[in-house]
């Protein structure tokens, strides 16, 4: 009702209230933008659709602040996070590049805390209340002091600096939980524990892209000495980091975009749709596939497809995206469903020529597609031998990277979520008298031990026609885990 009352107001402009209905209920940050497309205004929000609509309830309200920057609102950009405490850092670092006039609440410094890296030989990250000059490093102002002492949470828990005041002579429980790399007994040195910090400023400096190189190239070099464990703490990094968003420019995906993307590629048509995909991979163990669908240059949820796959043992990535293409497109003949306009690759040009050899099989092989590689983001095709390289600027790079990065998300949510259910039947296996047809039942009923642990012996026994005996079996071996 309430989203109702709002755009049903006649003073809303149709394309933004079209763009309203197409905002989601989920964490991010929100620009409104002027008619020169400058932001005016840049807001976090548990739920960008309902923030938003928050705001224009002020609409014509021309003698109130927020009355006359809505007057001035011609466009709405966003962007997601996975919580609304990374949504405070990103809106943090939105704020001091753009420097929105109306965002006047975050110029007031000596009214909201910062983060601080401290001047020190081994340094801390802290929330503070106030700059000093002391030689420390400060971003920010942040201004909701909850969500910034989660954020500290999650950013310890990326970056392993110590937070005691004193350095102890003993290695505290942070350090075997790996929240701490242990500067206190000389694990690593002094140069390791810097580059932590390099790799931490680099991210509160919205600087992703360099971080993710930084952090590649020294897991390469733990597995070229077989430091296998550290070389695995550090790609567990790289995977949470693939949770947080990049701060950059929002790229405006709209059909001009698209255009750009139809001439820069050669393409016989404007790509409406794209599909794109991506392989989770990690140790060879529950290997993924992700399809995500992108429709006039946005996401296209209800058409995302995951694949597990089936066909390839160990470690290939070539093998496992022949396997999806395959299983997509020859479901796509079988169904005679419509051709996308673009297929775009998570990869090199070893990645492409697989995706294509697939594609020629299907006698497909005239499919436009394109993948971009990761450690420089180039964009290779079939029909050139070199890399088209684009500017990070470019909107068409941006379009792609945004599907790329996406597709990306999708195969790591859907490979942990398989991870976690195949350790958690892993654990029921264990319980003497517990067969597979009632694991199936308790991992489609609960999902997680605690769940299991709610309940009583009769409740068990109601809810999955179980006997007393296995019932009870079930509840003493769950609270005994």
């Amino acid at each position: 009702m309430a989203e109702r009352a709002v755009l049903m107001k006649s003073n809303i402009p149709d394309d933004l209230k079209k763009r309203i209905r197409e905002l989601p209920e989920s964490p991010g940050i929100y620009l409104f933008k002027n008619r020169d497309k400058v932001p005016i205004y840049i807001g976090k929000a548990l739920s960008i659709k309902k923030r938003v609509m928050s705001h224009f309830r002020c609409l014509g309200e021309i003698f109130s602040k927020e009355g006359r920057m809505l007057g001035e609102v011609r466009a709405i950009d966003f962007i997601h996070t996975p919580s609304e405490a990374e949504a405070l850092l990103l809106e943090a670092a939105f704020v001091k590049e753009n420097q929105p006039k109306y965002n006047q609440i975050l110029k007031d410094d000596k009214s909201y805390p910062f983060l601080k890296i401290t001047n020190e030989e081994f340094p801390r990250l802290l929330i503070v209340r106030r700059r000093t000059p002391d030689g420390g490093k400060y971003f920010g102002p942040y201004t909701n002091p909850r969500l910034l002492r989660q954020a500290l949470s999650m950013l310890r828990g990326l970056f392993p600096m110590r937070t005691c005041s004193h350095i102890p002579r003993k290695v505290c429980l942070r350090y075997h939980i790996r929240q701490c790399c242990g500067p206190c007994v000389g694990a690593g040195g002094a140069a390791s524990y810097g580059q932590i910090v390099k790799e931490l400023e680099f991210f509160l400096k919205g600087r992703r892209d360099v971080l993710v190189k930084s952090l590649i190239k020294r897991m390469k070099a733990h597995s070229a000495k077989r430091e296998y464990e550290q070389a695995g703490n550090i790609f567990e990094e790289i995977k949470a980091l693939s949770e947080v968003p990049k701060v950059a420019r929002p790229a405006k995906a709209d059909l001009e975009v698209l255009e750009l993307l139809r001439r820069e590629l050669s393409l016989p048509r404007l790509p409406v749709r794209i599909e794109g995909f991506d392989i989770s991979n990690i140790s060879g163990t529950d290997a993924v596939g992700s399809m995500v669908v992108f429709e006039n240059g946005k996401p296209l949820r209800r058409a995302y497809r995951k694949f597990r796959i089936k066909t390839v043992e160990g470690i290939d990535d070539y093998r496992m995206m022949r396997e999806v293409i395959r299983r997509r497109y020859t479901r796509v003949l079988n169904e005679k469903e419509a051709l996308p306009d673009l297929v775009l690759i998570d990869g090199g040009k070893g990645h492409l020529s697989a995706a294509k050899g697939e594609f020629e099989k299907l006698n497909l092989g005239n499919l436009p597609l394109v993948s971009i590689a990761k450690q420089h983001e180039y964009i290779f095709t079939p029909e050139r031998d070199h890399p088209r390289i684009l500017p990070q600027s470019s909107p068409i790079l941006q379009l792609i990277q945004r599907l790329r990065d996406e597709a990306h998300r999708f195969a790591i949510t859907y490979h942990r979520a398989l991870h976690k259910k195949e350790a958690l039947t892993s654990r029921l296996e264990q319980i003497p008298g517990l067969g597979s047809k009632t694991i199936t039942k308790l991992l489609k009923k609960f999902g997680t031990i605690a769940a299991i642990k709610t309940r009583s012996e009769n409740q068990l026994m109601t809810e999955l026609g179980l006997s007393k005996k296995t019932a009870g079996n079930i509840l003493g071996a769950t609270h005994a885990m």
